[in-house]
């Protein structure tokens, strides 16, 4: 068997995220199906994390095996004339036997974009916020998730993992070069399911007013989902970047 990485990215929100669900439509399921009818392979694909429903990815990557040998430069090819516009392959590459996609990843960063004026051209990639917000205060709560590790206050309930710790090395809000798009960017070695959303969410309360550094500390440490602020909306979120040692 030949393992080979897919490096891809898409548009999420036609899709229920990456894992493949009962009836609605996800990107896992989309391409399966499409390499398994190319390849004339019953192809399985191992991706690097679980993506929420409507969330973007402009880097992704995903693994699977097969004894076909085959083209990858056609397979590419192939894969983007067959898919729909909203999902594209990059490449496909043949990689050692353990590497796998998402646990030989040493980082992962995501995006998160909100928009302080009406934008019709980004209205669907951007969360508005029509409000006075304190910038400043919240990029001092994105400095304080530096100096902890279990993010349980941020984990949906009832997953599979094993552990709620992860190492945070970056966590910052920037001004893009539109004045009024802002982005939160965020870098670990691994997320907890919906816990970028729980984390703007929350960070934004701050940006409000509503929730002191103090109290932010107190959410971190209670360890209580229910303590922190609601999940941002899906559409604003990209998964960004990934790293693998290669």
């Amino acid at each position: 068997m030949q393992r080979y990485f897919l490096k891809l990215a898409y548009n999420g929100a036609a899709y229920h995220g990456w894992q493949i669900q009962s009836n609605p439509a996800t990107i896992q399921q989309v391409l399966e199906e499409a390499v398994s009818m190319l390849l004339k392979d019953a192809i399985s694909l191992t991706g690097c994390g679980r993506t929420d429903a409507g969330v973007h990815a402009r880097v992704y990557y995903a693994h699977f095996e097969t004894d076909v040998v085959f083209d990858e430069t056609l397979l590419i090819k192939k894969l983007n004339a067959f898919l729909c516009n909203d999902i594209v392959i990059y490449n496909c590459f043949k990689v050692p036997s353990d590497l796998n996609a998402r646990f030989s990843a040493t980082f992962r960063t995501y995006h998160y974009y909100i928009a302080t004026q009406k934008d019709p051209f980004r209205k669907e990639f951007v969360y508005p916020i029509y409000r006075d917000i304190d910038f400043d205060k919240m990029n001092e709560a994105a400095a304080i998730l530096r100096e902890y590790i279990d993010f349980s206050s941020f984990a949906k309930s009832k997953t599979d993992t094993k552990t709620n710790n992860c190492i945070i090395t970056k966590a910052v809000w920037e001004q893009t070069e539109e004045p009024h798009i802002c982005v939160f960017k965020i870098t670990a070695n691994r997320f907890l399911r919906n816990m970028v959303r729980a984390v703007v969410g929350t960070l934004l309360e701050v940006g409000y007013g509503n929730i002191t550094l103090e109290r932010l500390r107190e959410i971190i440490e209670s360890k209580d989902r229910q303590q922190a602020g609601a999940s941002a909306p899906a559409q604003a979120l990209f998964l960004y970047d990934i790293g693998y040692e290669m």
